[in-house]
């Protein structure tokens, strides 16, 4: 078997119970919260497969909702996410979904924020805390979120792809990972870019200002904390 670490075996800081059920759910609702961008004001989270078999016994709904308010996967206030979720004025609702999945760890997250933005996202996750983005608003993806990912809505026109390579090079960013999805030809595209390092501010706006792009999302979710997270703990304080 191989591996890319003793993490990939043992695990992340967390808490637990399940590295597969927890940490990497937790994950999964972060990587969505920074897509969107702001604090969903209501979510609708569908699990299938093993997740939703079990995901009140392995606290996956509460890591879930954990994730979603910017909580990583060792924030002790875990547990008691979705009373902390529904305080601050989050919807949550939880299901099982119907269908099947390559995976069985998988969850569908259906995001709206209170300025009308919104977001679909379905996530796996595939052991050891690790986890995989495999359709963001109905394009089929494949990107973990174990480094910086960069989103990049575009046309389907030639000379994009060049164009947002030629950003990157300039900034001195290697790209890790590279996969491309479109609903039709010369249609909408969008463009996942894994990179090696952190994107400044410049580059994404650089790319934003090119050439048949309609918009970017940028996660890292080794970056700085979320709003949402430092809120919490503020209120908690005052209490």
């Amino acid at each position: 078997m191989r591996f890319k670490d003793v993490f990939s075996i043992i695990g992340p800081s967390m808490v637990g119970p399940s590295s597969s059920h927890t940490a990497g759910a937790a994950r999964i609702g972060l990587a969505a919260r920074r897509l969107l961008g702001a604090m969903p004001e209501s979510a609708r989270v569908s699990f299938f497969g093993s997740f939703a078999a079990t995901y009140q016994g392995h606290g996956t709904d509460t890591a879930v909702a954990g994730g979603l308010l910017g909580m990583r996967t060792d924030d002790p206030r875990l547990p008691d996410a979705v009373e902390l979720a529904e305080e601050a004025g989050l919807d949550l609702t939880f299901r099982e979904g119907k269908g099947l999945f390559p995976h069985p760890n998988t969850v569908r997250l259906d995001l709206q924020a209170a300025d009308g933005r919104k977001l679909s996202l379905l996530g796996t996750s595939i052991g050891g805390g690790n986890v995989e983005i495999v359709e963001v608003n109905g394009f089929a993806v494949k990107f973990g979120c174990s480094c910086p990912a960069l989103l990049v809505r575009h046309r389907d026109q030639p000379g994009v792809i060049a164009g947002l390579t030629a950003a990157l090079e300039e900034a001195g960013l290697n790209i890790a990972g590279l996969s491309l999805s479109r609903m039709e030809r010369q249609g909408e595209a969008l463009a996942v870019v894994e990179l090696d390092g952190e994107a400044p501010g410049k580059l994404l706006e650089r790319v934003r200002r090119l050439p048949h792009v309609l918009g970017t999302d940028y996660v890292d979710l080794n970056g700085e904390e979320e709003e949402m997270a430092d809120e919490l703990s503020d209120a908690e304080g005052a209490q």
